[in-house]
């Protein structure tokens, strides 16, 4: 069984959205991982094993959309270029896939996710998408949190998790760190 990691970086007050910035990211504070916060390389070592570690890449259909174009040609994504990709969309068509970056995959349900996790291979990523991780977290799909917890309360925004009311979910904390900058790295794993 695959294991399913959402990464993500997160305010304080679970808020997920925009936290790069860029022209599709309407949120009043786009890219505030970038605003007053120091940037200390460290913080960042997480993202970079996560490319070593990956086997592939998931996204929900507004993430690819807006990946797609920008990070095939950045070097610090090399790693992403070359590892299957799988979208999940119900209206995503095949011709709009990006055709210079790798083998991608149209997923139509949570059920296609669930049986692509039940294939034999290595983890797969899944970045920014946050409607796609909380439709996943609510199915009981996700088996790890990857999270870098900014010092920031963003008061709006699309959050990590829903309103759904559901069962308890425990989390394992199997790494953590705090940095100078008040930024916190959380890797937590489900609990079955």
């Amino acid at each position: 069984m695959r294991t399913l990691i959402h990464t993500a970086f997160v305010s304080l007050d679970g808020v997920v959205d925009s936290p790069g910035g860029g022209p599709r990211e309407p949120h009043r504070s786009a890219g505030w991982t970038f605003q007053d916060i120091e940037l200390i390389e460290e913080v960042y070592e997480i993202k970079g094993r996560e490319q070593q570690e990956a086997t592939a890449m998931m996204l929900g259909r507004v993430s690819y959309q807006d990946l797609s174009p920008v990070w095939p040609g950045m070097a610090e994504f090399a790693g992403y270029k070359a590892m299957p990709k799988y979208v999940v969309s119900s209206s995503l068509t095949q011709d709009a896939l990006a055709e210079d970056w790798g083998e991608t995959t149209i997923l139509r349900t949570l059920d296609d996710v669930a049986a692509l996790k039940e294939t034999d291979g290595g983890p797969i990523v899944i970045h920014g998408s946050a409607t796609l991780a909380r439709n996943l977290s609510d199915a009981g799909l996700i088996d790890r949190y990857h999270l870098l917890v900014f010092p920031v309360l963003l008061g709006a925004g699309k959050r990590m998790f829903s309103d759904t009311d559901k069962a308890k979910q425990n989390l394992r904390a199997v790494e953590s760190a705090t940095y100078a900058n008040g930024v916190t790295k959380l890797v937590l794993d489900v609990v079955r």
